[in-house]
């Protein structure tokens, strides 16, 4: 009976192991990753919204600004980093990984950045 009662508790152990990671990325709002920042620091996150600003080709990668109608000023608006790039008014879902305190130099200094983005277009 003991011997029956660890094997089913290691088999739910694994089973919920596998289950959390096959859950993905954790699907957050604008305002939430600025709000958890400092928890998410390192994880992917995926967030929906909408590009307000696209500055391709720089420092070989595309910055694009993502809002998706949360957050107040200076919690609305976030920077993403991707190879993929999105026009101004398009509505898309990105995945990345959190990044805070980046340094790029000459001034550009980003206190939260969603980094190696992938991006897909919402229809």
């Amino acid at each position: 009976m003991k011997r029956l009662s660890i094997c089913l508790l290691a088999a739910a152990l694994c089973f919920g192991s596998a289950a959390t990671l096959a859950s993905g990325p954790a699907t957050k709002t604008v305002e939430a990753v600025y709000q958890e920042k400092d928890q998410l620091k390192g994880q992917q996150v995926q967030i929906h919204g909408k590009v307000v600003k696209v500055n391709n080709g720089i420092m070989n990668r595309n910055f694009l600004h993502l809002q998706d109608g949360t957050g107040k000023q200076g919690s609305n608006d976030l920077t993403v980093t991707s190879q993929e790039t999105a026009k101004v008014g398009d509505e898309i879902t990105i995945t990345g990984t959190v990044a805070t305190g980046v340094d790029f130099g000459s001034g550009y200094m980003y206190p939260l950045l969603i980094e190696k983005a992938t991006i897909a277009k919402v229809k």
